[in-house]
Formats: structure tokens, sequence, C-alpha cells
């Protein structure tokens, strides 16, 4: 698993959320794998811009699934998100602030770094 433990400054990944739980593997962190289509890899603060407009397009991320062990997201939360829908929210003015040290080096196969930084969420 390349790229699995390390953020987009080449460190230590740090980890994205414990409450609500988050990540592919639902360990808390952007982790990665093979299996990951959706390259869960960018961890964000989630806004209500960001739920309004992934909603849009498809994927309700305010409405709890339980039986996929997830809690439903609120403005506020940080969470996991998939490197090219955030992509797609930036390209469409409603990207939430990225948490940079939380955020997989997996990301930037998707996303450049200068877009990353611009929307880094400023008091990590």
């Amino acid at each position: 698993m390349a790229g699995n433990t390390r953020n987009v400054f080449g460190e230590v990944l740090q980890p994205c959320s414990m409450n609500p739980k988050t990540g592919f593997f639902r360990d808390g962190c952007c982790k990665t794998s093979e299996s990951d289509y959706g390259s869960h890899t960018v961890c964000v603060r989630i806004t209500e811009a960001f739920l309004l407009f992934s909603s849009k397009e498809g994927n309700d991320l305010s409405t709890p699934r339980p039986e996929l062990d997830f809690p439903g997201l609120k403005p506020g939360d940080q969470w996991c998100v998939c490197a090219g829908r955030w992509k797609e929210a930036a390209e469409a003015g409603c990207a939430p602030p990225v948490v940079l040290g939380s955020t997989n080096e997996k990301a930037l196969d998707v996303v450049s770094m200068a877009d990353l930084e611009y929307h880094a969420l400023i008091a990590e």
C-alpha cells in the first residue's frame, strides 16, 4: 500500500477525525489502498456548501447510513473525501477547507499541491 501513511508534505499522515470516525478503513485517517476506487484521501472540514454540492452530484453525505458505518455529516465535521469529488467542488467554487497534515500524498495523483494549499485550513 504505497502512499498509505504519508501526507502531502511526505511526513507521517496525521489523523483526520475520530468523531465521526472517518477514512476508507474507518480508522480516523485518510489511508487508501487498491480497493479504494474513490481515493478517499483529502481530509476536509465539511461546509454546508460542500454538502449541497455533493448531494446535487448524487452523493448525500448528510443522511446517516448505519449499514455502511456512515454517521451522516454536518458542517464542522472533518472527513476524508474522494480526491476527484474535492477537485470537482474546487472547480465549482465550493471546495471545503483542507487539513493538509491529514491529507494523504496519494491525493496529489488527482489534485495539485497548489490547489490544496490554496484551500488549506489555516488553524490546523
